[in-house]
């Protein structure tokens, strides 16, 4: 018998590690800055069902409950993975929505296999949801199952959620398939943002493309009401508090500064192998400060971890070339004996590794191109309970505008990297604990659970808005 729940999940995957027990029972999948982690504070003890692809192809077996949480796998096919996963969200949608970093790529076949997904994730969604539920889709993957879900379920609360940043309307306007996509997104009765220029940027479009009225914060459409906003995602700060306690923790991050030189200087970078998130760009700069000899191997180190993406998509396979050569070239030049200038990591990291990791840092270099928020950033922060070490900011992650006390860097800016880094390194013990303990203030009073209060509040007030 099918179950329904009052509370719906739909995103692209399912939250689940890659690898299932011997006795089939299934954990939690937790990345650095995921989707799945970021909700599941909000989901570990709230009954819901999640509905999203368990990886793989082919038919979909049945998946046992994590907790209270209910899995409600999405079988994709092939070709089906090459064209909706690969090809659509992660070759045109991704790259226009990071401001055109990658050259976007417009092929027709994808857009049928985007939609045919988008419809298979609506109905599943459709399927368990009780009278009256919540529907919560997340992400640019699914921006169709809004408007579809309406059509399916005009019952339903429905929610959505963009974790990236959306692009300005003259870049939108270069997508083939513009209004659907714009109509299927605001089929939800609230679209969440992680910034106010999103919002704006929508009601420009949905002006212009589709003669809707309305404001910012409310675009009027079909004769109903659909409220936008900013509500920047954030993290679990209690949880990172206690895993930072946990002795193998403590222990790890001793034995990380030890093993790194416990006289030098450690820079580390934490992220996705993405062309957006600026690994090149701080490659670049690291590599042309110890070439001026304004940093020097024997005091100062690179940790850069790149945990492997969407590897099947051609320029994720060529960026992640041109990263191993050029670590090996710096390594080769500036390295010494049992003494690398960068420690170079391409795997995944658990959290507790992560954790240990964050506290050996002395300097914490995040510079994406264009990011969306950024939960590194804030995981850093959070770790840092002595208050010390330094946060590298880019101006263009969406957590900029929340860790203002960051410092603030042009990724593009090649030479401006170099002299922030360098002032970071500089900068005064006082300082940096000045800096940390208003950043960490703000995430504290701003953790995961009030995102989720602010956003499921507002989605709950929206049906109540009337033309």
């Amino acid at each position: 018998m099918l179950r329904q729940s009052s509370l719906v999940v739909v995103a692209n995957r399912l939250p689940l590690d890659d690898n299932v027990a011997p006795d089939g029972a299934c954990e939690w999948r937790r990345s650095p800055g995921g989707l799945a982690g970021a909700l599941h504070a909000i989901l570990e003890q709230t009954p819901a069902t999640w509905v999203g692809w368990a990886g793989g192809t082919g038919q979909a077996r049945d998946l046992p409950d994590i907790g209270t949480l209910r899995l409600r796998p999405v079988p994709l096919s092939e070709e089906e993975l090459r064209g909706y996963y690969e090809g659509f969200a992660n070759s045109t949608l991704w790259p226009l929505y990071h401001d055109a970093v990658e050259q976007p790529v417009f092929d027709r076949e994808w857009w049928l296999a985007y939609r045919a997904v988008n419809r298979r994730f609506a109905e599943a969604a459709a399927e368990v949801a009780e009278p009256g539920a919540t529907v919560w889709v997340q992400d640019y993957h699914l921006q169709l199952v809004p408007q579809l879900l309406r059509e399916l379920r005009p019952d339903v609360r429905i929610g959505f959620f963009l974790h990236v940043p959306f692009p300005p309307p003259e870049l939108f306007m270069q997508l083939p398939r513009r209004v659907e996509l714009l109509r299927g997104m605001l089929g939800a009765d609230l679209v969440g943002f992680q910034r106010p220029q999103a919002a704006h940027n929508v009601a420009q479009l949905a002006a212009k493309l589709l003669g809707a009225h309305g404001a910012d914060d409310a675009i009027i459409l079909d004769d109903r009401v659909v409220r936008t906003g900013a509500f920047p995602v954030s993290i679990d700060v209690a949880e990172m508090r206690t895993l930072n306690a946990r002795p193998y923790v403590v222990n790890q991050a001793h034995q990380l500064r030890h093993d790194l030189g416990a006289h030098k200087r450690v820079l580390l970078s934490v992220d996705r192998l993405d062309y957006t998130k600026g690994i090149e760009h701080r490659l670049t700069a690291y590599s042309e400060l110890l070439r001026d000899g304004r940093i020097k191997v024997r005091d100062t180190v690179m940790v850069q971890v790149a945990v492997p993406s969407r590897e099947q998509v051609e320029s994720y396979r060529g960026l992640r070339d041109r990263i191993e050569r050029e670590v090996g070239r710096i390594n080769g030049e500036y390295g010494r004996v049992g003494e690398p200038a960068i420690h170079y990591l391409n795997q995944p990291f658990d959290r507790a590794d992560l954790a240990a990791l964050y506290q050996t840092a002395d300097v914490m270099v995040v510079t994406p191109l264009r990011d969306g928020m950024n939960l590194v950033a804030k995981e850093f922060v959070a770790a840092r309970r002595d208050d010390s070490g330094a946060l590298v900011l880019s101006e263009f992650a969406g957590a900029a505008a929340e860790l203002s006390d960051a410092f603030l860097v042009n990724p593009h800016d090649v030479d401006g990297l170099k002299e922030t880094l360098l002032q970071a390194l500089a900068a005064a013990p006082e300082d940096l604990a000045t800096r940390m303990k208003a950043m960490r203030d703000h995430i504290t009073s701003h953790d995961i659970h009030a995102w989720a209060r602010a956003y499921l509040t507002a989605l709950e007030q929206s049906q109540a808005l009337v033309p």
